[in-house]
């Protein structure tokens, strides 16, 4: 058996295979020569490398598989990078690994400790265990093996450890910010689905019994186009520049009666009953008492591929991404009742159950960020203003929150000082038309991993990241993405597809 005291120049791959690491069970360490191809389409997508690496798999109890992939020594730029999820995980990010090793990183990447589908909770049933690993167990267990093994293979633990991820990945970074703040030296949090609970019942069940509860209330894929033009053309060219974007959707006083049919229905209208049920998705969800559950979806993301046809309409009801999503969750994980019935559920009764039993293992929304902060950590978090998915709202909810932490005692807005000892370790990136994570008419591409290396490595934090937008593969559109609540606005002078014609002016 191989063990880190006798590793102290470097193991070779084949002999990690008998490292010794605890709760751990090493199932293979192999070489692995390009091309290689691992993964499939079903959620992060198939990836093919063409660099060489020991690549290791392995178990950690109970049921966390794990895979960490090694580049060759030379091509190994000291770095470890954590890879995170979607969804409901099930599966290891392979995708994700190959990007991570492509620039240099070793990997890890785990199923979060089952093995399904993308929005599969079935696992949860009867095993409270797994559902602490999904919810913040596995990441960091993922995380202290991926070090050992690094170790074991160099003969040296990672100069600077980074952990990326969008979506479910966005939470598991918060996560572990909030619970093990030795463990990354930075973070990239994308679109997160920190507040977990409250998105998928408040959020995502939210928006199901809107359009499915009474049957005339759906709203079908044909009526999405006649909907999305209607907000571009009430809050396109506020921010001064129409180009197919609603820059800050908080301002947009779009009311969905304007499209109201006044006879016949038909894909150009909506009806009465589909009028109030796109208003009750802007409007986020309450209880009785008009407490907020939570926040509301944003006009300006209706369209698109990635837009509300997929996750509100689906090709008929009962289809669309988020009922499918709150529907599983529901049964699987908060009643535990594969028989129950979503439609069900009541938000003054069930609610305050369901934040009781699950909250404290997987919701990321404790604001006190002191340890992270105080070892160095530096975290960017980003969220698309057109995301049809988590509610963008629900990032500046967390960010805010965070802010006051460092102002408690502040009855309104958090002091100047409560912002800037935010901003010394934690920005986040409102990106105006990105969709969930990627897609949607604004610039969805940008480098917040380079960002993060600058800040950490050579102490330079991002005051702006350039996102460019393709269209067919090719670059049309560059706008600067300016750290909240600052946001970029023309000058008027130039073209408005270039990013250098824009500042960022504050929003505070």
């Amino acid at each position: 058996m191989l063990s880190l005291s006798s590793t102290a120049c470097g193991a070779t791959c084949r002999e990690l295979a008998s490292l010794s690491v605890p709760q751990t069970k090493i199932e293979s360490a192999a070489q692995v020569s390009p091309p290689f191809t691992a993964g499939d389409q079903s959620a992060f997508g198939a990836v093919t490398v063409q660099k060489p690496f020991c690549r290791v798999t392995g178990r950690i109890a109970p049921a966390i598989r794990f895979e960490v992939w090694l580049p060759v020594a030379p091509a190994w730029n000291g770095k470890l990078q954590g890879v995170g999820n979607g969804g409901v995980a099930g599966m290891i990010n392979y995708a994700g690994l190959g990007a991570a090793l492509d620039r240099g990183y070793a990997a890890v990447s785990s199923d979060l400790g089952h093995e399904g589908g993308f929005i599969d909770f079935r696992f949860a049933v009867g095993h409270p265990e797994l559902v602490k690993d999904w919810g913040y167990r596995a990441t960091h267990e993922m995380t202290e093996k991926a070090k050992a093994i690094v170790q074991a293979f160099y003969g040296a633990l990672p100069a600077h450890s980074y952990f990326t991820g969008c979506s479910g990945g966005g939470r598991q970074g918060l996560m572990e910010a909030q619970r093990y703040p030795e463990d990354y030296d930075g973070i990239v949090a994308g679109d997160p689905t920190s507040d977990f609970t409250r998105l998928t019942l408040g959020g995502r069940l939210w928006v199901a019994e809107a359009t499915l509860k009474n049957p005339a209330s759906y709203v079908p894929a044909g009526k999405i186009p006649v909907l999305a033009a209607a907000v571009q053309a009430a809050c396109d060219a506020q921010d001064g520049v129409k180009d197919g974007i609603v820059a800050d959707p908080r301002q947009c006083r779009f009311d969905p009666a304007t499209i109201q049919c006044n006879g016949a229905d038909s894909d150009s209208c909506l009806t009465a009953a589909q009028v109030t049920a796109v208003k009750t998705i802007y409007a986020g969800s309450t209880n009785a008492k008009g407490e907020r559950i939570f926040p509301g979806y944003m006009p300006g993301g209706e369209l698109g591929p990635g837009g509300w046809a997929s996750y509100v309409s689906g090709a008929a009801p009962k289809q669309g991404g988020q009922f499918q999503y709150a529907d599983g969750f529901a049964r699987y994980m908060v009643m535990e009742r594969p028989d129950y019935d979503s439609l069900t559920f009541d938000f003054d009764r069930d609610m305050p159950a369901a934040i009781t039993k699950l909250s404290k293992d997987i919701d990321a929304t404790n604001p006190d960020l002191s340890a992270f902060a105080a070892r160095g950590g530096k975290l960017i978090q980003y969220h698309g203003w057109s995301d049809p998915g988590v509610s963008p709202l629900s990032s500046i909810r967390y960010y805010e929150s965070v802010v006051r932490a460092h102002d408690p005692a502040a009855s309104g807005r958090p002091s100047l000082k409560a912002w800037h000892a935010t901003w010394d370790f934690y920005r986040l990136f409102m990106v105006p038309g990105m969709q969930h994570c990627v897609g949607g008419p604004g610039p969805d591409h940008f480098d917040a991993l380079a960002a993060l290396e600058a800040w950490v490595e050579k102490k330079t934090p991002p005051d702006r990241i350039i996102a460019t937008h393709l269209t067919n593969g090719k670059p049309d559109r560059t706008r600067p993405l300016c750290y909240y609540p600052s946001a970029a606005q023309w000058t008027g002078q130039g073209s408005t597809d270039d990013a250098r014609n824009f500042v960022c002016v504050s929003g505070r």
